[in-house]
């Protein structure tokens, strides 16, 4: 399915058996495909059923990517369909794991809040940011749901600016502010019968709309291949013509922070990068009929990598291990001079 298909025009049901028949074919990538059928399984409003592919995760007994993303999942879904003391206990210990991502705490804060818990969405937002982006020269891309979120909850309960406004503020790039879009007395003005306020109304969802499909634009990053020194020593005696492409490996790791860098300062968001193996290149080479000497491939197997969810956000958090596999801090190893 197509990002920018219309949602009216989706068989929400017929997607997810289809995303679930993909899992089977990709185990490897299972977690972001059974996530993405459980996503669609919500929509149909086949709650229970979107539960049950979150359970089959967690009960894995392979090793989750981001097992407190699924948590939060299962919670806010829980809570949709009136199982809201276990909802509420899969949060707290969501919060209490305090991970290192940006996505599972947005989903349990946006639980609390669509359920009017605002306090608790505020301490959700608030310890978040507090986790993630303290001594953080630029907040990440997945970061700023925290940043937008906790400004609208501070919004609702009448709480006056702070620092972390200011830095919402400084991320947010629509034409309307933010203190517009999150003014709680919005709500007044489309039951007004000024022409006016209407007008300005619908200039403010205009925006809002804009944001959607900014986001829906990029389901998956802009993601660059990566591959580890044993992998790539394979990739080279098999298929000798990539030497031009990959003079050595370090030469390759630096190629990949550059490009990296030079897509981030010229603004491209939500950047990453996906591992390659030489068996799923093959597989992937056969599966385009080709073969994977062809050097063409490489950005078409980056992108399909991406695509099933196999990309991790660059630049690391702060503090988290080096990209390259290095097991040394990312600050200390590829961003030292950042």
């Amino acid at each position: 399915m197509r990002p920018d298909t219309p949602a009216e025009n989706v068989d929400h049901t017929a997607e997810a058996a289809r995303l679930e028949r993909t899992a089977g074919l990709y185990p490897e990538d299972a977690e972001a495909l059974l996530l993405r059928a459980a996503a669609h399984l919500e929509l149909s409003g086949d709650r229970p059923t979107a539960s049950t592919l979150y359970d089959r995760l967690l009960a894995s007994t392979a090793d989750l990517d981001n097992p407190h993303l699924v948590r939060a999942l299962k919670a806010s879904n829980l809570w949709e369909y009136g199982h809201e003391a276990e909802a509420r206990a899969i949060i707290e210990g969501v919060r209490s794991a305090s991970p290192q991502d940006a996505a599972p705490w947005v989903i349990v804060a946006e639980a609390l809040e669509s359920h009017d818990e605002l306090e608790a969405a505020h301490e959700t937002f608030t310890e978040a940011v507090h986790r993630l982006l303290t001594d953080v020269a630029e907040p990440p891309y997945a970061t700023h749901p925290l940043l937008f979120g906790r400004h609208r909850v501070r919004r609702m309960l009448g709480e006056s600016h702070d620092e972390w406004d200011a830095l919402a503020d400084t991320v947010h790039s629509l034409p309307i502010t933010l203190d517009e879009l999150h003014d709680p007395k919005r709500v007044w003005s489309l039951g007004s019968e000024n022409p006016a306020e209407l007008e300005a109304e619908i200039l403010r969802l205009r925006a809002e709309l804009g944001a959607y499909r900014e986001a829906l634009s990029r389901p998956f990053p802009v993601a660059i291949l990566h591959w580890p020194a044993t992998e790539l020593t394979e990739l080279l005696e098999a298929y000798p013509t990539l030497e031009a492409e990959y003079p050595s490996h370090e030469a390759h790791l630096a190629t990949i922070e550059s490009a990296l860098r030079e897509l981030a300062s010229s603004g491209t968001p939500n950047l990453g990068i996906v591992t390659g193996t030489v068996p799923s290149y093959e597989a992937f080479a056969a599966s385009e009929l080709s073969s994977p000497s062809d050097a063409t491939l490489l950005p078409q197997y980056a992108t399909t990598l991406a695509a099933r969810g196999r990309a991790v956000a660059w630049p690391p958090q702060q503090g988290a291990s080096c990209w390259c596999g290095s097991n040394r801090p990312y600050g200390q190893c590829h961003g030292s001079d950042v």
